[in-house]
């Protein structure tokens, strides 16, 4: 089996896009959207994900010859919020973007039109209350379609398809920027006794 960093990432890539790919069908259908500019989830500091969700863009940093100076700056971080997420202002902190949008980790992706389980085996959208409430018909009829006939992003099958690709690093679950520090920390392990890759920009 290739294990190398390489195909490691093409393979969390890939996951991502058939999950893109569903999650653009699930919302064509239930007709549920984020509000343009918002944040809200991104800004909360209770985020856990795996470093192997975050291993795309940690090797997107190394390739940038950035490895080395986002891993001090993550470990003099004092903030839970997530490294990624730039607020609008400290003002209006629940308004903002992700800084590397396309490298989101698999969280970041689901929440919001990922489903879980809940203890009686129905499937219950995992959202936010702006959704949930400001597009409440939208989202009960959503809620009764996935009971039904409509397909939509389970949590479990995907993290499930993640620790396929890497037991170890997909079954950790970490507070978001620890995971990110964990995901740099293998790719520079990696390749500290292995060539760089021929993409590689050395830090200036």
């Amino acid at each position: 089996m290739d294990n190398s960093i390489e195909n490691r990432v093409r393979l969390v890539e890939t996951l991502f896009q058939n999950l893109d790919v569903e999650i653009i069908d699930f919302q064509k259908e239930t007709k549920l959207g984020c509000i343009a500019g918002c944040g809200k989830c991104c800004s909360t500091p209770e985020i856990d994900a795996s470093p192997l969700e975050f291993l795309p863009w940690a090797f997107h940093i190394f390739l940038n010859g950035q490895a080395e100076e986002t891993l001090i700056e993550l470990e003099q971080s004092t903030t839970a919020t997530c490294f990624l997420y730039r607020p609008k202002s400290l003002a209006e902190f629940t308004s903002g973007n992700c800084s590397t949008y396309q490298y989101r980790g698999l969280i970041c992706r689901l929440f919001g039109f990922g489903a879980t389980t809940d203890k009686y085996g129905k499937l219950r959208i995992a959202t936010c209350n702006i959704i949930k409430e400001g597009q409440a018909t939208n989202f009960e009829n959503a809620t009764i379609a996935i009971n039904t006939d409509l397909s939509v992003p389970i949590f479990t099958e995907y993290y499930m398809q993640l620790s396929q690709i890497d037991f170890k690093l997909g079954n950790v679950f970490l507070p978001v920027n620890k995971a990110m520090k964990a995901a740099l920390e293998e790719v520079l392990q990696y390749y500290a006794y292995r060539p760089f890759p021929d993409n590689y920009k050395k830090s200036i």
